[in-house]
């Protein structure tokens, strides 16, 4: 699965976030189900193939680790962030997003709604 570094543009942090690019409907759905935990530097980058509010809700069910969850619009803008708890029926965003970024639950202070990020594909070096 490829890899994708996340910078956020408004508050540039040092290193990016590096995340799993995972644009399959069996990767989106699998999502981080029966991860018993997540390293802070792992993520996911869950990929619509629109915006939208119900395509870009998750849910908890089998995932056993807090996230911090932030959805992005097709204008690479964040749109919403929550602290998803394990085992949550659902987590539906407050504006269509395109884009679902879940992390380690210690960066949930790293995004706020508004700020501007970019998506890159690391290099091989």
């Amino acid at each position: 699965m490829q890899q994708v570094n996340i910078y956020n543009l408004s508050r540039p942090q040092d290193p990016a976030v590096t995340a799993k690019y995972c644009v399959s409907f069996l990767c989106r759905l699998r999502g981080l189900m029966f991860r018993r935990s997540l390293a802070p530097e792992e993520g996911l980058l869950l990929v619509q193939s629109r915006e939208s509010r119900l395509d870009a809700a998750i849910h908890m069910l089998f995932v056993w680790v807090d996230l911090a969850v932030i959805w992005i619009n097709a204008a690479s803008e964040v749109v919403d962030i929550k602290l998803a708890r394990r085992w949550r029926l659902m987590y539906v965003p407050s504006r269509p997003a395109m884009y679902i970024l879940e992390l380690a639950a210690g960066h949930l202070e790293d995004f706020k709604v508004g700020d501007q990020v970019k998506f890159e594909k690391p290099s091989l070096e």
